[in-house]
């Protein structure tokens, strides 16, 4: 029988493997790394040298054990706090990110589109997560005293002797995961400003590589922070890297030009209610004089099919020995200065298209840019988002100010437009107020393809004095919760097709026994394995049950692979024992959790026995187990 994990994937020992298929010489007899092998090996390709370019600082080792280092938690659905749990493909996860994020290795491995995050930056005096690699007495992620099911957070600042190595182990071990959840086309976008975005970008170098460095984008907002008592600093930044640059140069990236749907619409009302072009002219321009629209103001010249800009057809170099008539004076048409930058051959096809706009006769011709609803452009590496906007936005959506900053909604909008297509899926570990959630469910609303979205956020205790726990939001994670029902709210309201739910997911302690142990730190390897055979008789290897909400069900299923979307059917045919079968639209298993199973569930499952079956390994005796391993052979599975 094939047993079902009971923790995340173990990635240093995946990582073994794929070095021992390609290097098998690099490996002992008894499947061990051969470390003077290797050695060897890296010794032919590598020049040794006293001095050479690496990035370190303190406890990087220790940060990227702990990536590596398999979880023992898992992630228990909450249907009280969830919206429309059976028919929504969104997800909001509470807990460390840490954790979360090995959790979701095995099932979302490769499926991620783009990542988004907005991490603490690090600031003097800023909270960041305080990762225990010993885990001597709780899991570390249960220690401190933030919340029950929470993870402490330390204050660092620039006192603290390792003020940049703090944040940079934090940083780093999430980072690791992230890559690995990424589609080959893919790619992440990380906030900063400028007390630690020269140490990003040399990790974000090492992680993904300095090849796949797509842009350092330039946030401009109008709020003014750290250094203003001498300079007053504006501007944070955006790093965006691909997880393979050359997959995603196959790939168009762009942004629709905000507005141009509005501009489409009004002239086409306007001219299917026979309105002269001159009245439509002065009613686009009296839209150009609103902020929302300035940006289009370079569309400004209208004909009968529609509004345009007047597109350069020159270019530097380009040949001067030909050109066409202005068919309105049947003259030939000024030569631009520098060059056509069309073919004879293209000038004419555009003129036969009616795309040529021709001016006075002392003006070389142009091509229509027609303004339309899909209007699309390729996205510039400036942002002018105003985070006020955003902050007077959470105010009127809780009647008051519960969260400071929040990320700018458009901003994060024109982030995931750029980067994302139809049903792909949005991630953000540092999810915040939900700025993430709340700009796919408006994406989709406009018709933007129905994409979904990952948060993840910590219980992270909010201030006993601010106006947020006045209110009732104890934690930064029910900030995130509401805010994404309250956009989901009114988003359903103009439209209800749209998937404005979520589920809602807690890290939790695993159901299995065997998670719970720890090792005392101070006793020797043999101590500790006598201890935990002991602590498996004390506790009979029973597990802990919780059929209400099935949450063994979804720990089982999570770390069998299984996506947090899977399909549950319980089988009407089974009357001694519950059989579910689950399915994702890419595995599917039959399931029974009880403590025992019936001759009669055994022989019922004969109809069954091309699909994989998973049961609890106590809840067969040895006839069963050999009846049930002649039925399924290797699609028998046990927890």
């Amino acid at each position: 029988m094939s047993t079902i994990s009971k923790t995340s994937p173990d990635l240093l020992k995946e990582r073994l493997e794929q070095l021992k298929k390609l290097f098998p010489d690099l490996f002992t007899n008894e499947g061990q790394l051969n470390e003077e092998e290797l050695k060897a090996l890296v010794a032919q390709f590598t020049i040794l040298q006293t001095e050479r370019y690496e990035f370190r600082w303190a406890g990087k080792a220790h940060s990227k054990k702990l990536a590596f280092t398999p979880s023992k938690a898992t992630l228990v659905p909450d249907e009280k706090r969830s919206v429309d749990f059976n028919n929504t493909e969104n997800l909001i996860i509470e807990g460390d990110n840490l954790e979360v994020l090995k959790l979701l290795q095995k099932s979302y491995f490769n499926k991620i589109k783009m990542i988004y995050v907005d991490p603490p930056y690090n600031i003097d005096g800023d909270r960041v997560y305080s990762d225990d690699f010993s885990e001597n007495k709780k899991a570390y992620w249960e220690k401190g005293n933030v919340i029950k099911d929470g993870v402490k957070l330390d204050t660092n600042t620039e006192a603290n002797g390792r003020y940049h190595s703090g944040w940079l182990n934090m940083i780093n071990s999430r980072l690791l995961l992230a890559r690995g959840l990424l589609k080959d086309s893919g790619v992440i976008f990380i906030s900063i400003d400028d007390v630690e975005d020269s140490n990003l970008r040399k990790l974000m170098d090492e992680i993904f590589g300095e090849d796949n460095f797509v842009a350092q984008f330039i946030h401009k907002n109008n709020s003014t922070k750290n250094q203003a008592k001498l300079v007053s600093i504006s501007t944070e930044y955006v790093f965006c890297y691909a997880k393979d640059l050359e997959v995603l140069k196959n790939e168009e990236w762009r942004i629709k030009k905000k507005g141009a749907k509005d501009i489409a619409k009004l002239f086409n009302e306007l001219k299917d209610k026979g309105v002269s072009l001159d009245e439509i002219e002065t009613e686009i321009k009296q839209m150009y004089s609103r902020p929302k629209y300035t940006h289009l103001s370079r569309w400004n010249k209208i004909d009968d099919y529609g509004v345009f800009k007047d597109s350069d057809l020159s270019r530097e170099g380009g040949p001067k020995d030909y050109t066409i008539n202005n068919p309105n004076t049947g003259k030939p048409c000024i030569i631009p200065t520098r060059g056509w930058g069309k073919s004879y051959e293209e000038l004419l096809k555009l003129q036969e298209k009616n795309l040529i706009w021709y001016g006075d006769e002392s003006t070389p011709p142009g091509m229509k840019d027609y303004i339309t609803k899909d209007d699309y452009a390729v996205p510039d590496s400036f942002f002018y988002f105003d985070n006020s906007v955003d902050t007077r936005m959470v105010k009127d959506m809780f009647g008051a100010l519960v969260f400071e900053n929040p990320k700018p909604l458009e901003m994060i909008k024109q982030i995931i437009t750029m980067s994302t297509q139809e049903g792909d899926i949005v991630l953000d570990f540092f999810a915040g107020s939900g700025t993430t959630g709340h700009a796919v469910i408006e994406l989709n609303r406009d018709g933007e393809g129905k994409r979904k979205y990952i948060q993840v956020q910590l219980p992270e205790s909010t201030d006993e004095n601010s106006i947020a726990y006045k209110l009732g939001f104890k934690t930064v994670s029910q900030i995130c919760i509401e805010r994404t029902k309250r956009a989901g709210d009114k988003v359903k309201k103009e439209n209800e097709k749209i998937d404005t739910g979520f589920k809602v997911f807690k890290l939790t302690y695993s159901h299995f026994p065997e998670n719970l142990f720890t090792p005392d730190p101070d006793k020797s390897e043999e101590e500790n394995v006598a201890a935990f055979n002991k602590y498996l008789q004390k506790v009979d290897q029973q597990v802990m049950f919780d059929f209400e909400d099935d949450k063994l069900l979804y720990e089982i299923a999570l770390k069998d692979g299984f996506n947090l979307n899977f399909k549950i059917e319980t089988l009407s045919e089974f009357d001694k024992n519950k059989v579910v079968k689950i399915n994702d639209d890419v595995k599917e298993a039959l399931v029974c959790l009880d403590q025992v199973i019936a001759d009669t569930t055994v022989e019922l499952l004969q109809q069954y026995k091309e699909k994989r079956f998973i049961c609890l390994k106590r809840a067969v005796d040895t006839t069963k187990k050999w009846n049930l391993q002649q039925l399924f052979e290797k699609n028998l599975w046990v927890a």
